[in-house]
């Protein structure tokens, strides 16, 4: 096939270009521009899509033979992945710009110019694999990264190539390492990459300005502190909350109203959950009929649990857990699974959680 090689300047965009080469492919690499700070430089190992990481990914076309270009997507990549989190914060929600970048960027504007271009597919470094026509999980699952794929259509999975699903990240270091690769050593990114310090509620405090209100005790419904803006928390978290609650239980964070800026919290007991309500699923294949079984994930980095799946309002997906789970935000995705013990568990979709709701009473 005649495939583009998406090639972010790290180890793992590295080798599956290499590996797409050897395959016998005609192969031609393309770096993303994504920031806007034309001259921004690599903070750590955190940020991406810097200076250096373009130098990066040059140097191992070169190497590879392959032609090599960089596309300016900076303005795109603004408006649909990082106006999108900040909106998502300002209105209470948590969301995932790894998936909302996937979703846009690299299977949307990426892939619809290179098949415009006359390519064939897209490579991209992503731990997961397709198998059998179907979208699994990586044979790393330290490194899995399915969930941030959930929202690929069958289209878009047709016209994907993911070379590093089945062997581990150790494995992907060694093949870079055999080849000579500089970045065979480079550190991986992690967290937002247009947020390289880390510091997301500085970031958003840039954008969003002072937004202050009261921080309130589920308990007893009284203020027992004051916050500067409801985007500086998510639903689940324990640190940074700035309250004195008059004895020494944990509180967490229940639940954020942006419309009357409040941040509710409460104790440990009350942060379960078992019923989530979603929007409009996306399914990577044939539509699942309903109800059906499943297994979902609720984060990133969540582990997965049984779930029955069934039609919920406006035709979302009503997604009742086998288990309480703590920490279940909105706007994250619910990303559904098929388990499979011999080939891989299979991802049947996603959706975007709107509301999580204990079936005890607790919203």
């Amino acid at each position: 096939m005649r495939v583009l090689a998406a090639m972010s300047g790290g180890v793992d965009s590295a080798v599956a270009a290499a590996l797409a080469v050897d395959a016998g492919h005609d192969v031609t690499g393309v770096h993303l521009a994504l920031s806007q700070e034309r001259q921004a430089l690599r903070s750590g190992s955190r940020g991406c899509c810097s200076v250096e990481d373009s130098h990066d990914a040059r140097r191992v076309a070169d190497e590879l033979g392959i032609p090599f270009y960089v596309w300016d997507l900076a303005e795109r990549f603004s408006e649909d992945v990082v106006d999108d989190f900040v909106a998502e914060y300002a209105a209470g929600r948590t969301p995932n710009p790894c998936l909302r970048c996937n979703e846009k960027i690299k299977f949307s504007a990426v892939l619809d110019r290179a098949q415009a271009l006359g390519f064939d597919a897209v490579v991209t470094g992503h731990h997961a694999r397709l198998a059998d026509g179907a979208l699994r999980r990586s044979v790393d699952a330290a490194k899995d990264q399915s969930y941030v794929l959930g929202v690929l259509t069958p289209e878009q999975l047709a016209a994907a190539v993911f070379p590093l699903g089945g062997m581990t990240k150790e494995r992907v270091r060694e093949i870079a390492a055999e080849r000579g690769f500089a970045v065979a050593t480079k550190a991986d990114s992690h967290d937002i990459c247009f947020i390289p310090d880390g510091d997301t509620r500085g970031f958003l405090a840039r954008r969003l300005g002072s937004r202050p209100g009261p921080v309130v005790d589920a308990a007893t419904g009284l203020a027992v502190g004051e916050h500067d803006g409801t985007y500086g928390f998510t639903v689940g978290q324990r640190r940074g909350l700035g309250v004195s609650t008059g004895d020494s239980r944990p509180r967490y964070v229940l639940g954020i109203e942006p419309v009357t800026r409040t941040v509710t919290i409460g104790t440990a007991d009350l942060t379960g959950v078992d019923v989530v309500g979603t929007a409009a699923p996306t399914w990577t294949g044939p539509a699942p009929a309903l109800p059906f079984r499943a297994e979902v994930q609720l984060r990133a980095h969540g582990t997965p649990v049984p779930c029955e799946v069934a039609a919920g309002d406006g035709g979302g997906l009503r997604i009742e857990l086998g288990e309480q789970q703590r920490g279940v935000a909105a706007g994250q995705s619910a990303v559904l699974y098929e388990p499979d013990a011999e080939r891989g568990d299979r991802v049947l979709g996603q959706a975007v959680i709107q509301d999580a709701t204990s079936t005890a009473g607790r919203s």
